[in-house]
């Protein structure tokens, strides 16, 4: 019988040194599980095809959403951001994240920009 490591999102987060660069840690059928750090904001964007979850690890993040109210996330709260809805997280303050997105899921949706991080770059040595 295989057996798989558990996984230490804390742990994880360790290796992440730039903020706004999801780095895979997991996945779970077509969906990768990522950690991140945000700092500032990052762009308005959305996601034609795909809904996007944030759950907060640590610090509080504002959703702003286009045409409705912010979402306010604190630790251990999560929100997913439907498909197609234009969208930027902003953190006030350094905020820990997991992210679960689909496989297919373009870092800026919609939008590039200079911090733009193609998901070759975000699965780095996951396997």
């Amino acid at each position: 019988m295989t057996t798989f490591p558990a996984m230490d999102i804390s742990a994880e987060l360790e290796h992440v040194t730039t903020h706004w660069t999801p780095r895979v840690i997991g996945r779970v059928n077509d969906q990768y599980v990522k950690v991140a750090k945000l700092l500032g904001e990052l762009v308005w964007h959305s996601h034609e095809n795909e809904d996007e979850m944030f759950l907060v690890v640590s610090g509080h993040l504002r959703i702003q959403l286009e045409g409705r109210d912010d979402v306010e996330l604190d630790p251990g709260q999560f929100f997913v951001v439907p498909r197609g809805v234009r969208h930027n997280p902003v953190a006030a303050e350094e905020v820990h994240i997991v992210l679960v997105e689909t496989v297919t899921t373009a870092h800026t949706g919609d939008v590039t920009v200079d911090g733009t991080v193609p998901i070759d770059r975000q699965v780095g040595d996951f396997a």
